[in-house]
């Protein structure tokens, strides 16, 4: 599983580095940063949910 999230789409909800802290941040303007494109089992459950709570649409799970 990867993470990958468009930066141009990303509308700085804050959603995913909330849900997905060690996955997830966001840079000064607000904007989703990938901290972890692939992360470890442990976190995968975290990576989805904020790609499903993703109001934009920015983050997405490629499996």
């Amino acid at each position: 599983m990867r993470m990958t999230a468009d930066r141009e789409v990303c509308v700085g909800a804050g959603l995913c580095a909330l849900t997905a802290p060690e996955v997830f941040d966001q840079d000064d303007d607000g904007l989703v940063t990938v901290l972890d494109p692939e992360p470890g089992a442990g976190q995968r459950a975290a990576a989805r949910e904020a790609a499903m709570l993703c109001p934009s649409g920015a983050v997405r799970v490629v499996e």
